[in-house]
């Protein structure tokens, strides 16, 4: 097998990773210099820019008005934790996973949480659970958007509106790409660094009227540590949803979002950030379509994500190998279209299957996608043909 030459196009902007994703188009440090650095905040300039970062929330995520949106530490993982430590226990509960992050939600809650009416409902990688087995009158936990395995739900349409239970849902690689019926949900949970290419440690934890009231009528049984304290006196602490933040934030970080914010209406809001990562994640499904090595993990396209779109390598010759033989052959591939600069950090995520992860989120431009596809034909190549002259 001759292998071929390599592709004329290059992307401009090799950077593909599904966290920290590429930051938006066009920017710089300079769209920095404004932060509230060296100051407190809890100053007056402190406040209001994290004021402001909330309110530019609202407004770009059309969050409705009697949600309240709060900044927390630790990313969404912290958000997630906070919500799943505050708010469960009065009532029985369905964790639903089918990818790596869900999976552990479902971990800490039996293992940690110890809850004993718990149930778990999953599905392997590449598919959706059975969401019908569902019983809204427990709370339900789920991710809207698998991460690692570029599986989502297409909508919220098996959520009633007559829920009993809690909804609470990791939407970290789905808010500003997807759709969120904020009215089928109680909880929402995401970090800055997905869609809109913030940096990390921060979390954004969102509540609906009836999860603060959960919070105001019931008191967990276990201890809270401070990070995690929404409430005191059985009232919610309003502050924490005004700017008043738990611990100390980077002002850095904050004025990283409120730029990726303002960039965000500036190209026209949610429905244009969602048109982007459509765009772009069809881009690579096309390519897969006409592409017989390659295959998309998701095996239903209407539950297929526009931002982390994982693949895996269909080739038969590939898929006789052993399971290390074909995460070496695909980890071949990354790395040589990291040496030849044109793609970085695609590989599978650690706990998934052996292949791809490809981030077509908002801040991503079509054209880039367009000029990687070539070469992930031109690294398949070329470890084929290592392949056989090694077999030879």
């Amino acid at each position: 097998m001759t292998t071929p030459a390599t592709p004329d196009i290059r992307p401009q902007n090799t950077h593909f990773s599904s966290g920290p994703c590429s930051k938006r188009p066009g920017w710089s440090l300079d769209a920095l210099s404004d932060a509230a650095l060296g100051r407190s905040h809890r100053a007056k300039v402190g406040k209001s820019k994290l004021k402001q970062a909330i309110d530019l929330t609202r407004e770009v995520l059309e969050v409705p008005a009697d949600y309240r949106i709060g900044i927390v530490p630790a990313s969404d993982t912290g958000a997630v934790e906070m919500a799943l430590w505050s708010l469960l226990g009065p009532r029985g509960v369905d964790m639903v996973a089918w990818e790596s992050f869900g999976s552990g939600w479902v971990s800490d809650v039996v293992k940690e949480l110890k809850l004993p009416d718990t149930r778990k409902i999953v599905a392997d990688y590449g598919l959706l659970p059975d969401l019908s087995k569902l019983d809204f009158d427990r709370d339900v936990v789920f991710t809207w958007n698998g991460t690692t395995s570029g599986v989502r739900v297409p909508n919220a349409d098996f959520i009633p509106a007559d829920r009993k239970g809690l909804t609470i849902c990791d939407a970290t690689s789905a808010a500003f790409a997807q759709e969120l019926d904020f009215a089928k949900l109680d909880v929402v949970t995401f970090s800055w660094q997905k869609v809109l290419g913030g940096e990390g440690a921060h979390g954004i934890l969102i509540l609906s009227p009836r999860a603060v009231e959960r919070l105001e009528s019931y008191e967990p049984s276990w201890p809270l540590p401070k990070i995690f304290r929404l409430t005191k006196g059985g009232k919610i602490i309003e502050g924490i949803f005004q700017g008043e933040t738990i611990n100390t934030p980077s002002m850095l970080c904050v004025e990283d979002y409120i730029d990726a914010l303002l960039w965000a209406k500036k190209v026209g809001g949610l429905k244009a950030l969602i048109a982007r990562a459509d765009a772009n994640a069809q881009v690579i499904h096309d390519f897969v379509a006409k592409t017989d090595w390659i295959a998309n993990l998701a095996e239903d396209p209407a539950t297929r994500s526009n931002t982390s779109v994982c693949l895996k390598i269909a080739d038969k010759d590939v898929a006789a190998l052993d399971a290390a033989a074909q995460d070496a052959f695909a980890k071949g591939m990354v790395a040589l279209l990291e040496k030849h600069g044109v793609a970085h950090d695609i590989g599978a995520y650690r706990d998934a299957p052996s292949g791809f992860r490809i981030w077509a989120g908002a801040t991503i431009e079509t054209a880039d996608l367009k000029a990687l596809m070539p070469w992930f034909d031109w690294a398949f190549a070329t470890q084929k043909a290592t392949l056989s002259q090694a077999a030879a």
